[in-house]
């Protein structure tokens, strides 16, 4: 769902504040985000940055306004600009996440799914947030939780997938995957993934599992080399609740990964729950573009041959005429 940036809502902020998280370790990470708090301070909006992430891009004293040590980061803030690839992106959501500040990525990263710009349009991307000429796009979410025992012992958030992986190379994990409270299938594998639509070209790809266009509302979960007969991909309703059980049979443990960020251990007999989160996060949007032409532009597709329906049209009109 998206929704318009809206210059004249009484509720907007007199002054105007912009997260901007950056990639330092890259040179060009740094050079475009020195650009950016240029141009925005220029335009007249507060850029607010980490002390330690502005020393590392070299801002002065006074061309920024430091983060608070305390509460969340972007509490006040109209967006979080940010200056990586998909990984700073996952680590901005991560601040932002309580206070629903949208996010704008710009890419600089290898694909960039969640990106929205790339280092060649800075300098429209700045215009279009000095204009409020953006909207903003809301994703499902995760909402994961371990259980031990019958007490919930961890619990975070995932906006591509939460993954149970084998801890141990040598040692195969083995579960028992759920769905709506009915088992599915017991597994020996390497693990299993449980993505959203947002997630089906990150892990969930890699792992051999659907593309799902992010308009679509569901719930993914894919084996990772999983010793079974049955052992395909699934997609399941968005209200459905997914669950993985460790077993305790082959003395293995595992790892839970959310977002490939936030880790805890599984002992077994720990028990995963999945299911969708009532809190999404929101990506800001430039463009309309349909996520085909994304898809077809970040993984370089082949669509030579392609005429389209317009040119068809248009070359049996000529023909008819």
């Amino acid at each position: 769902m998206s929704h318009p940036a809206d210059p004249s809502a009484p509720s907007a902020p007199s002054v105007r504040r912009v997260l901007l998280l950056t990639h330092t370790g890259r040179g060009e990470a740094r050079e475009v985000a020195r650009a950016c708090c240029s141009a925005l301070a220029e335009a007249g909006l507060v850029v607010r940055t980490g002390a330690r992430e502005a020393a590392e891009l070299g801002l002065a004293p006074g061309s920024f306004e430091p983060s608070p040590e305390s509460g969340p980061v972007a509490a006040d803030c109209e967006l979080a600009l940010v200056i990586g690839g998909d990984g700073t992106i996952l680590r901005a959501v991560e601040l932002t996440h309580e206070s629903k500040t949208p996010v704008l990525g710009v890419n600089l990263g290898h694909v960039g799914f969640l990106a929205e710009a790339e280092p060649d349009d800075v300098a429209s991307t700045i215009a279009a947030v000095v204009e409020r000429r953006y909207t903003t796009e809301e994703r499902m979410t995760l909402d994961v939780r371990v259980v031990r025992d019958g007490e919930e012992v961890f619990r975070t958030f995932a906006v591509n997938e939460a993954s149970v992986e084998k801890a141990a190379r040598e040692r195969m994990l083995e579960v028992v995957v759920e769905v709506d409270g009915r088992p599915l299938s017991r597994w020996g594998c390497d693990g299993v993934v449980c993505a959203t639509p947002t997630g089906s070209t990150a892990y969930n790809f890699s792992a051999g599992g659907p593309v799902v266009w992010p308009t679509v509302e569901a719930l993914l979960l894919v084996p990772i080399s999983a010793h079974a007969l049955f052992a395909r991909p699934l997609v399941v309703a968005p209200t459905s609740v997914l669950a993985v059980e460790v077993l305790d049979r082959l003395d293995a443990t595992g790892v839970l990964w959310a977002d490939g960020r936030r880790a805890v251990e599984l002992p077994a007999g720990a028990r995963i729950e999945v299911r969708r989160s009532d809190h999404p996060v929101r990506l800001v949007r430039l463009h309309q573009a349909p996520f085909t032409d994304r898809l077809v532009a970040k993984f370089g597709l082949p669509v030579e041959g392609w005429r389209g329906s317009a040119e068809r049209r248009m070359r049996h009109g000529g023909a008819e005429g």
